[in-house]
C-alpha cells in the first residue's frame, strides 16, 4: 500500500514586535530584541519588527538612519520598520516621556498594519518603553492576535528610584498614575516574560497570574567572549602597563549609580598600582568626568566595537557593576553576563537577598549600594589577592556557560513560544 502525499507542516504563527531599541545598537536592550526577533525568524516565524531609529546610549541619532520618515528593510530575516521619533540630547524625566510617546505615536499605524497582515499570530511589546505597550495591545486586539509583554526593566519604579519622576517619592498623582498604567498593561497581556527570577516574581506581585509568567534571560556571547590566554591588546593600546585594572563598561546613566566608581578611585588614589577605566557613553558621562577632575587614576574611553568585547573585558582584573539603592530587582544589567563569560570577578553594589546579589554570589563580591569605602576595599582586595580573583573568574566562566548561553536561552525561548503559539 502506497503512502499518501506528505502534508506540509502547519505554518508558523506570524510575530509583530514593538520596541524602540533594536540593533545595530550595541548595548542596552537593542541587541537582545534583535536576537529574539532573528531567533523567531530562524525558527520559521514571519517576523516584523517595529523599531525606533538607533540612538542609544549616546542619545544621538545614528547618521546612517537620518532619513526623517519611516523606512523598511529586511535585516537578518526580519522585516524591520524604522519609525521616526524625538531624541532628547539631555533625557530628563519629561523629555524621556516625550521621547517614548513620539515613538508610540509613529509606531501605531505600522504596528496595526503589520498585525492585520499577519492575520492573528502574536504581538510582542518590549518594555522599556512601556508607553508603546498600548500600541501593541491595540494592534493585537484589532487583528485577533495575542499579546506578549517582555519586561527588560520596571521603568516606573526605576524612574521613581532615580528621581526622574516624583522626586523619588511614589505618593504624588504622577507616580500613582504611572504605577496604575504599569499594572494595567501587565495584566492586559496574555503572557508576560522578564529576565530574572526576581523580576518574574515582581510581575506576580503586580497582579499577573503565575501561569502567564515566563523567564527569558538576556544572554552572554559565550562563544565569542572567552577568557584570554594572553595579555589583552588594550593593555598596550591604552598604555595600561601591568597595573590592576578596575573596569566599568556600558551605559552611563542614572540607574547605574556609577558615581561610586569615582568615589572609590578617590579613596584609592594613593594606590599607584590600581587604575580605574570607564568605557562607555550616556547622558551622565560629562558630569562623571567633571566629578573625576583632578584624579589621575581614572580614565575614560568611548564604547568599543562589539567584536572586540573579549579583548576589552580581558584587559580588566576586576569588573565593576554599580547600581543605585532599590534598583537591584528592577533590572538585571545585561553587562553582567558578558563579564562572567570573560571569566572576570565582579564587584557589584546590591542589597543582600536581591536578584543581583544572588547572581553575583560565588563569582564576585557584593557591597551595599552607596558604600564607597566597602566598594573600594572589595576592589583592592581582589587586585591584591590574584589567586582569589582567578578562582572567582573561573567560577564566573562556568556560570556563564550554565546560565547565560545565547544559543541555549534562545532555543528555550523559541520552544516556550512554540508551545504557546
Amino acid at each position: 500500500m502506497k503512502n499518501g502525499p506528505a502534508h506540509p507542516p502547519p505554518p508558523k504563527a506570524s510575530v509583530v514586535i514593538v520596541g524602540i531599541n533594536y540593533g545595530p545598537e550595541m548595548v542596552g536592550i537593542g541587541p537582545y530584541s534583535r536576537g529574539m526577533a532573528e531567533a523567531l525568524a530562524e525558527a520559521g516565524h514571519p517576523v516584523t519588527m517595529i523599531a525606533g531609529k538607533p540612538y542609544y546610549p549616546a542619545w544621538r541619532g545614528d547618521p546612517a538612519y537620518a532619513r526623517p520618515h519611516w523606512h523598511r528593510a529586511v535585516e537578518g530575516g526580519v522585516a524591520v520598520v524604522r519609525c521616526p521619533h524625538y531624541i532628547p540630547a539631555q533625557p530628563s524625566g519629561l523629555k524621556r516621556v516625550l521621547h517614548h510617546l513620539s515613538f508610540a505615536a509613529s509606531a501605531l499605524v505600522p504596528a496595526i498594519r503589520a498585525a492585520r497582515q499577519a492575520k492573528g499570530g502574536i504581538v510582542i511589546a518590549v518594555a522599556p518603553a512601556l508607553l508603546s505597550a498600548p500600541v501593541a495591545w491595540v494592534a493585537a486586539r484589532l487583528s485577533g492576535a495575542r499579546l506578549w509583554l517582555h519586561v527588560q526593566d520596571y521603568e516606573v519604579e526605576a524612574a521613581l528610584a532615580t528621581g526622574l519622576i516624583g522626586g523619588g517619592k511614589g505618593n504624588g498623582f504622577g507616580p500613582r498614575l504611572a504605577a496604575w498604567f504599569e499594572r494595567t498593561m501587565l495584566r492586559a497581556a496574555d503572557r508576560v516574560s522578564s529576565i530574572s527570577p526576581k523580576m518574574c516574581q515582581k510581575a506576580a506581585d503586580k497582579g499577573v497570574a503565575p501561569e502567564r509568567i515566563v523567564e527569558f534571560r538576556n544572554w552572554a556571547e559565550i562563544d565569542r567572549i572567552v577568557p584570554l590566554t594572553a595579555p589583552s591588546p588594550y593593555r598596550a593600546e591604552w598604555q595600561l602597563g601591568d597595573r590592576g585594572i578596575a573596569f566599568y563598561s556600558g551605559n552611563i546613566a542614572n540607574k547605574q549609580g556609577i558615581e561610586i566608581v569615582v568615589e572609590a578611585a578617590r579613596l584609592l588614589a594613593d594606590r599607584r598600582d590600581i587604575l580605574f577605566v570607564v568605557c562607555g557613553d550616556g547622558p551622565n558621562r560629562a558630569r562623571l568626568e567633571a566629578l573625576a577632575e583632578g584624579l589621575d587614576n581614572i580614565r575614560f574611553h568611548p564604547l568599543q566595537p562589539a567584536e572586540r568585547m573579549a579583548e576589552l573585558l580581558g584587559a580588566a582584573d576586576v569588573c565593576l557593576l554599580p547600581q543605585i539603592p532599590g534598583a537591584a530587582d528592577l533590572v538585571l544589567p545585561s553587562k553582567l553576563a558578558n563579564m562572567l563569560a570573560a571569566g572576570k570577578p565582579v564587584v557589584a553594589t546590591a542589597a543582600s537577598g536581591t536578584g543581583l546579589a544572588d547572581e553575583v554570589k560565588g563569582v564576585g563580591v557584593v557591597t551595599q549600594p552607596g558604600d564607597a569605602g566597602a566598594f573600594a576595599a572589595a576592589i583592592a582586595s581582589l587586585i591584591d589577592d590574584r589567586a582569589m580573583a582567578a578562582e572567582l573568574g573561573r567560577a564566573a566562566r562556568l556560570r556563564a556557560e550554565s546560565r547565560w548561553s545565547r544559543r541555549a536561552l534562545l532555543d528555550q525561548f523559541v520552544a516556550n513560544f512554540s508551545k504557546w503559539e
